[in-house]
């Protein structure tokens, strides 16, 4: 069994910065990946940022590249996004999501409002 717990959301203005973590905990000694999506009431769930356990290659979508930086604590099991330069279309719920022999484990969400 694998758990993800998100912290790190909140409001902020437009412009500012803000910090997500999610630690994995449990089953996670096969960690394939973890990253972050993010989701708008109406839309479906989009891809935000990647990051792979192995060789440490990271992956952004293209809104979000230069602005936003994905990072991990390998002892910890946490990735991290350093979101900075936030915009008011970045306001959705993050999910954190793993990707562990196979298997795709997804935290609870959590809101990040931006506001202009």
């Amino acid at each position: 069994q694998v758990q993800l717990v998100e912290s790190g959301g909140g409001l902020v203005q437009a412009g500012g910065s803000l910090r997500l973590s999610c630690a994995a905990s449990g089953r996670t000694f096969d960690t394939d990946r973890m990253g972050w999506f993010r989701q708008v009431p109406g839309k479906e769930r989009e891809f935000v940022a990647q990051f792979y356990w192995s060789g440490g290659t990271t992956y952004y979508a293209d809104s979000v590249k230069g602005r936003f930086t994905i990072s991990r604590d390998f002892a910890r099991n946490t990735v991290f996004l350093q979101m900075n330069s936030l915009k008011p279309e970045d306001t959705a719920v993050y999910y954190c999501a793993a990707t562990i022999i196979g298997r795709d484990y997804w935290g609870q969400g959590i809101q990040v409002t931006v506001s202009s």
